[in-house]
């Protein structure tokens, strides 16, 4: 089968080029605005990583980078910010309008597949109008849409991580039949642990992995973590380490934080600011700190020689954004089955 040739947009540190990398598509160009994630992509993916502003680009521009190259497939995640359930405040907001930026420039090229991936605040109402903006132009453009709401632990992944998927299908002689791939973990008992995926960690340093030196909590945060056990967040606080916050009523909604993971499940989502415990449950499950960007590296399926570049805020932010390279691996090898199940 001959290659197929992918472009990517908003991608970050690489997870999602990695993935497709290894399942077998050829990456021709890759675009970010954040210039420590293109520095980091370029030292592991290829030196075809460039920062630019979406909004600004259009194929013509793009050739400049890549070339008169046949674009298959385009990939991308925009950011997801302004669409979470999470995020207090106004709906409006301008990263929003990103959405409607990818796909425009999907139909400058008019590949055969585009793969966006986004939180599932894309479906709620605040992300609504702008999903439904994207089904609208990319059906006149002549793409069959087909979406899925995928818990990266049914595909082996070790964390608990539900991002929305559309993979765009250029309509074929009436034709649009892609299917996404099969859960391998069909049930709990089957999904990857954290223990698998970070238990040898526990022996190494930064001198033998990289971005793996563990921060020092502050001495009441390191007497909260001391009174967990694996699993449990700050509703198992005594009463003394309680946060004023979570015991006035104010009706605090953010009750997975303060917490440690648990050995024998997968994580909860690894966010962007994983390095800090109390942003979220990312207590390590037995030693008395925060686990460290390696660890929040290895709970993505990132591999122990991909080295990340930036400060540790940009470097867990990277890791924290990142579509799991494993994920968008079987996705990968899903479109590829697909595509030579029609060539044949």
């Amino acid at each position: 089968m001959k290659k197929i040739n992918v472009l990517e947009f908003f991608c970050g540190a690489g997870g999602m080029s990695l993935g497709l990398k290894n399942a077998g598509l050829n990456v021709v160009g890759a675009f970010d605005n954040d210039s420590a994630c293109i520095e980091t992509y370029k030292k592991n993916i290829g030196s075809y990583g460039h920062v630019a502003d979406i909004r600004q680009l259009s194929k013509e521009i793009i050739s400049e980078f890549i070339g008169d190259e046949k674009v298959d497939l385009i990939a991308g995640g925009p950011p997801c910010q302004g669409f979470s359930v999470q995020r207090r405040g106004s709906d409006s907001d301008i990263r929003n309008n990103l959405v409607l930026d990818y796909i425009r420039l999907v139909i400058e090229y008019l590949p055969r597949f585009f793969i966006m991936e986004n939180v599932g605040g894309l479906l709620s109402p605040r992300g609504r109008p702008f999903f439904d903006e994207l089904t609208k132009r990319a059906r006149q453009a002549g793409y069959e849409l087909h979406i899925k709401k995928i818990n990266a632990a049914d595909y082996g992944v070790p964390q608990l991580r539900k991002r929305v998927f559309v993979v765009g299908e250029k309509v074929v002689n009436n034709k649009s039949n892609y299917d996404f791939p099969n859960p391998i973990a069909t049930n709990f008992s089957q999904y990857t642990t954290v223990k698998d995926a970070i238990l040898d960690l526990m022996d190494m340093d930064e001198v033998q992995v990289s971005n793996h030196r563990a921060d020092k909590l502050s001495s009441l945060n390191l007497k909260r973590i001391r009174s967990l056990k694996p699993g449990q967040g700050r509703e198992a606080f005594p009463p003394e380490l309680m946060l004023a916050c979570h015991t006035n009523g104010s009706g605090h909604r953010h009750l997975d934080t303060y917490g440690r993971m648990d050995w024998e499940k997968p994580c909860s989502t690894i966010t962007a600011r994983f390095d800090s415990f109390s942003r979220g449950k990312f207590g390590h499950p037995v030693l008395d700190r925060t686990i460290t960007l390696r660890e929040g590296a290895r709970l993505q399926t990132f591999p122990d020689d991909f080295v990340f570049i930036g400060t540790k805020v940009e470097v867990a932010r990277q890791i924290g954004n990142a579509v799991p390279p494993l994920l968008a691996q079987v996705l990968g090898s899903s479109l590829v089955a697909h595509i030579s199940e029609g060539e044949n």
